[in-house]
């Protein structure tokens, strides 16, 4: 079975900094950032690769800022592996 891929989508504005979801990342894909945003916030964000679509980031934003995309690999279509 090949290995699910994801993508995070932080709202920046909306991020408070609390590090909820930094600390539930199971791959550590986030941290926070070094930018304030215009609440004077450090927002958490995405690293850029490694996220396996668990979903606990979105599960633990008490602000509800957090998107997650699940990716499905190229050799998979319809739930058949092909090739």
């Amino acid at each position: 079975m090949p290995k699910t891929l994801g993508k995070v989508e932080i709202d920046q504005e909306r991020c408070k900094g609390c590090g909820l979801c930094i600390n539930a990342c199971p791959t550590k894909v986030l941290r926070f950032s070094k930018k304030f945003n215009s609440k004077g916030y450090h927002p958490a964000e995405y690293v850029g690769e490694g996220c396996i679509a668990c979903g606990f980031c979105y599960l633990m934003c008490p602000d509800v800022c957090i998107t997650v995309y699940r990716m499905v690999p190229e050799k998979v279509r319809g739930g058949v592996e092909n090739g």
